[in-house]
């Protein structure tokens, strides 16, 4: 049987983990949700989710994973084992399928967006999108337009992401995690203190954090449960997959925390970042793909105009960011796929990387080209890339995550969940009760609002 692999360290868990969770919508989505919903007051809610969905539904992931010890499908496999054989067999190992393949159509066109980022840093680097706000979006709408250069940038972060993935667990993914995630903190920080220097930044710091209770409803609460969910990366099996990578002692519970900890705290950077920065040149960002590919560098453009040269590295810097925060992110979607071929079709981990390389890139090229050169690349009445991200994300996501709340809370013996909560007794476990009736309960309603709110019923 072949040896797998396991992460060497308790900071490459965290790192390599919380790269998963930390990705272009930290920067894109949560700043903006955060200001247009009550700025500190959506904060707190959001923390609300992250305890109370977020890391109880993580570690519900990372049991099946560390006690399966193997790739997705499997470990939803050797998980349900634990049950006595009586009454209807239910074939969990598809949880895990159904994960594979959503992590598979996510890494298509995600990359799309990501090599997006990559034509804007070299863009950046040779002065192409400096100018006024006009040019810039056109720059974007010429850019992404063409039939050629959004295929070849997408598959492009794919193959980089690719890789990473054949050097293995140690040598690949956790090596790459604990450079990319401290420079990604780093640039992060330098981009925050630059844009709070700015004059009049002072606003964009208040819209972001100035607690406004008035602007919560039951809608704003619906939207901090979905950010919470999917910028953890539930439901993808990729929590799972690292998982299976754990050792006995690590704490899943305190990883769990870590990892949210870590993930919250970067988005809220990226929010100091831009509110600060746009505020001083009067403009309003929106979400989206439009804020980082033609607002902020107009924004960057204004802000520094009398300092261009800051302007020119800070612009640079901010590409280079969101290269490093998109990478971190397709690594671990990528090494889903790579860890199931490998395992359940004996495959050496260079060829089955080769596989999900190929159908990501696929997947990736007619994405690009469906909201570029060719928009007739539909399906049901959508563009590829919005079909994709509406499937995925409306329904694949929240159906793994629910499926895997009843597995881990009511189908598996609770001694099952018990031992591995405490890595074997090795913890006290006191907390393993709230935890038990999070994912019995609580998850559940939740994942079931967050997919009604998703699909407009509520």
């Amino acid at each position: 049987m072949r040896e797998r692999g396991s992460f060497g360290s308790k900071i490459g868990v965290v790192l390599a983990t919380a790269g998963s969770a930390v990705g272009l919508g930290n920067v894109w989505r949560f700043p903006y949700t955060v200001g247009e919903n009550g700025g500190a007051a959506f904060i707190l809610i959001y923390i609300v989710c992250i305890l109370v969905l977020g890391i109880p539904g993580m570690v519900s992931e990372f049991i099946v994973g560390r006690h399966g010890q193997s790739n997705a499908a499997k470990s939803y496999d050797v998980l349900s084992e634990d049950r006595p054989k009586r009454g209807i067999i239910i074939p969990w190992k598809f949880v895990g399928y159904l994960g594979i393949l959503t992590s598979i159509i996510i890494l298509g066109f995600y990359a799309v967006v990501a090599g997006w980022c990559l034509e804007y840093l070299c863009a950046s680097i040779v002065g192409e999108i400096n100018g006024d706000a006009e040019s810039v979006k056109n720059y974007f709408v010429s850019f992404s337009s063409d039939p050629l250069k959004p295929v070849l940038w997408g598959a492009g972060f794919i193959l980089i992401t690719h890789f990473v993935v054949i050097r293995g667990v140690r040598k690949g993914i956790e090596r790459a995690s604990k450079l990319l995630m401290p420079i990604l903190f780093i640039l992060l920080l330098i981009l925050v203190v630059a844009s709070c220097l700015l004059p009049g930044s002072i606003e964009g710091v208040k819209f972001l954090l100035h607690p406004d209770f008035s602007k919560l409803s039951g809608s704003v609460i619906l939207d901090a449960l979905g950010q919470a969910f999917f910028s953890l990366s539930l439901g993808t099996a990729c929590l799972c997959t690292y998982a299976s990578y754990f050792s006995k002692e690590t704490n899943l519970l305190r990883s769990a925390g870590q990892i949210a900890l870590v993930d919250t705290l970067m988005a809220i950077l990226a929010g100091l970042m831009i509110f600060p920065a746009a505020f001083s040149v009067g403009v309003n960002p929106d979400s989206g793909p439009s804020l980082i590919f033609i607002t902020l560098p107009n924004v960057f453009t204004q802000a520094f105009a009398s300092m261009p040269m800051v302007g020119y590295v800070v612009s640079i810097m901010f590409y280079v960011l969101l290269v490093f925060a998109a990478l971190t992110s397709t690594i671990s979607m990528h090494e889903i796929g790579t860890a199931f071929f490998t395992e359940e079709l004996s495959l050496p981990r260079r060829k089955s990387a080769w596989v999900v390389t190929i159908v990501a890139g696929i997947i990736s090229v007619f994405c690009a080209l469906s909201v570029g050169a060719y928009t007739d690349i539909q399906l049901l009445g959508k563009s590829l890339m919005d079909f994709c991200d509406g499937l995925t994300a409306n329904f694949l996501l929240p159906t793994g995550a629910m499926l895997t709340c009843l597995l881990v809370g009511w189908y598996v013996p609770k001694q099952t969940v018990f031992d591995e909560f405490t890595s074997e007794g090795r913890l006290k476990g006191s907390l393993f009760d709230i935890y038990l009736f999070a994912v019995r309960f609580v998850c559940p309603i939740c994942i079931t609002l967050i997919f009604l709110h998703q699909l407009g019923v509520i």
